[in-house]
């Protein structure tokens, strides 16, 4: 049966929320998936908060009108980054509070942030950074992570964008088309990852610090790209007491104070390799569950009752 939560009338009457989104809704997602924008407007059409979307790139938005922005689904930001820096940085002057925040939003957009976690003792997958327009030879890389695949992609991407499959034995065909990207922006290096073609990639989601669901993403057969777009499929899935315990640590560390977090992964002899953590704009597999739903419902509902005391 499915749990009411119910914003008290005061909150009701003081908040006006913005539902941040993105120019071409709907241009990120296929049929094989629900749109969270839809679920995310049934809710708050619920609970009767005033609330309207808005595409961040939109010049024209009055943006001090709000009392709080919710960061749902800015899927072009990779595309723009620049200007996505820009707004983000206004709407800080502006002093309008955001879920997730701000500050976790900026250090979250550059994969550079993977660094900072790896050194703080948790494990990433082997990753060497490469600085815009910096020399390279790529097949030192295949040499130092003792492999014959690479994977190269943008520090600051989404959906897979410009992200190569690399044989050592072919990938100089590619040098050219490489090092013309790696002119635009950085890159990272990593080891292919097998597990990812033969199992698939987990994502661990958590709202407000708390774990909720969890689904595996799994390549069609021939792909190593996950996504559904890519013809992967999606499987719920539950972590052991073990794992969750370890997932629970890389949260409270880097993802206390968010209303929603996506740990992507693997699992490898045990350990766990993160791959992402995405605090910005993340597909929440809401569809998955009632529980997933509900999960999620709770956390927004208490999130936003905090904000009240600030308007």
């Amino acid at each position: 049966m499915e749990i009411q939560y119910n914003c008290p009338r005061n909150i009701k009457k003081m908040m006006k929320i913005g539902v941040i989104t993105y120019e071409n809704r709907g241009s990120y997602a296929t049929s094989t998936e629900v749109d969270e924008d839809e679920l995310l407007e049934k809710i708050l059409k619920e609970v009767e908060i005033a609330f309207n979307f808005e595409v961040w790139s939109d010049p024209k938005v009055d943006w001090k009108k709000y009392s709080l922005l919710l960061i749902k689904s800015p899927w072009d930001y990779f595309d723009r980054y620049t200007e996505f820096l820009t707004w983000c940085h206004s709407v800080q002057e502006l002093g309008i509070p955001t879920l997730n925040s701000m500050e976790t939003i900026l250090w979250n957009s550059d994969k550079w942030y993977l660094k900072e976690i790896q050194q703080k003792g948790f494990p990433i997958v082997p990753t060497h950074y490469l600085r815009k327009q910096e020399p390279f030879d790529l097949g030192n890389f295949f040499t130092d992570f003792d492999t014959d695949k690479l994977i190269i992609k943008p520090t600051v991407s989404g959906g897979s964008k410009n992200t190569l499959k690399l044989q050592k034995e072919s990938w100089r065909e590619k040098q050219e088309m490489i090092a013309a990207l790696l002119n635009q922006e950085d890159f990272m290096v990593q080891p292919f990852v097998e597990e990812v073609a033969k199992t698939g990639e987990y994502s661990y989601i958590f709202f407000n610090r708390e774990f909720s669901h969890a689904v595996l993403k799994s390549p069609k057969k021939g792909e190593f790209r996950v996504q559904h777009f890519f013809g992967g499929t999606i499987h719920q899935v539950s972590p052991t007491p073990d794992q969750l315990e370890y997932l629970q640590k890389l949260v409270d560390t880097f993802a206390n104070d968010t209303l929603y977090a996506r740990v992507d992964g693997v699992w490898t002899e045990g350990v766990f390799y993160l791959m992402e953590l995405e605090l910005i704009e993340p597909y929440l597999f809401l569809f998955t569950s009632a529980k997933a739903m509900e999960n999620y419902k709770k956390a927004l509902l208490e999130r936003i009752s905090e904000y009240v005391g600030g308007i």
